[in-house]
């Protein structure tokens, strides 16, 4: 049984701890509003380029359509690019993320597909390195705050591996940003481009449009930028996400540490009062036995 010094120390171990946590928790809860916001922000855009995208792709067609909206004709060749934040302590979110893109890469070997891994955030690189380390594509760190510079290495990265045909299709895994308390791993199809994938086309009520220069052109010109909005976007829900996660866990760590420390105290009063009445007992006995 621990003596009553080394419970003391514990109970002192784990009130820091608490302490840590609650202002972790604190920190987190602080940054998660400004974060919310930006992601919220960045939805209307990524959606409203989407939706521009599918306008003008619905006048292309056949070999003047751009490669990054047909895609190369094949699926042979798949890239996946899994983005995370670069730190932890926010209960599962990385790890759910992570799975998500594992259970996708399992899928597509077992149907006889060339995988490769393309990282954003450090737990990403980490964890998926063990696995796939000889299939990497690249790794990128997501930052203390979401970068559209970072965003734009990676979509330059990714196209650069495109065009240079050693890949077919793109998909991104990432996060979602439901709730403070939900947070949905996603993922979304970047190359050959999902024109419906932020929503609906515009509606043109009727009208006809002529483009200058011409919808293949504009296309080429917007699809990159699409690529890297999305990417960024990601980011954002990723960063949104993590600290709504990481307010949850630290919450949850600062209230079983509370029960821990109750607990504790509990059993060092016990045990501080048996010795005390031990040392009575003892004193008792050796006056009557004078």
């Amino acid at each position: 049984m621990a003596s009553l010094k080394e419970m003391r120390n514990r109970i002192g171990s784990v009130k820091a701890t608490q302490k840590i946590t609650k202002a972790m928790q604190m920190v987190a809860a602080a940054k998660l509003r400004k974060a919310q916001d930006a992601a919220q922000n960045a939805r209307p855009y990524a959606q409203r380029m989407a939706a521009v995208i599918a306008n003008l792709a619905s006048g292309v067609s056949g070999d003047g359509a751009p490669r990054l909206l047909v895609g190369t004709g094949s699926d042979r060749r798949h890239l996946v690019v899994v983005a995370t934040s670069d730190r932890g302590l926010a209960g599962g979110f990385n790890s759910s993320i992570v799975r998500a893109a594992r259970e996708r890469i399992n899928r597509l070997q077992s149907e006889g597909k060339d995988v490769r891994v393309l990282t954003i955030g450090r737990k990403a690189r980490d964890q998926l390195r063990r696995l796939y380390g000889d299939r990497t594509a690249g790794t990128f760190e997501a930052g203390g705050n979401p970068s559209l510079a970072v965003a734009e290495e990676v979509s330059a990265r990714i196209r650069e591996l495109f065009e240079a045909g050693e890949v077919d299709v793109v998909t991104l895994v990432y996060s979602r940003f439901q709730s403070v308390v939900a947070q949905v791993p996603t993922v979304r199809q970047l190359i050959p481009a999902e024109v419906a994938a932020g929503g609906q086309a515009i509606d043109l009520r009727g009208a006809a449009y002529e483009y200058e220069p011409d919808e293949a052109a504009i296309l080429e010109e917007l699809l990159p930028r699409n690529i890297t909005t999305q990417l960024f976007s990601a980011m954002l829900e990723n960063q949104a996400g993590f600290f709504a996660a990481q307010m949850s866990a630290m919450d949850n760590a600062t209230r079983n540490a509370g029960d821990m420390i109750a607990s504790l105290t509990l059993q060092y009063n016990r045990s501080r009062q048996a010795q005390i009445t031990k040392e009575l007992i003892e004193i008792i006995s050796g006056a009557e036995a004078i």
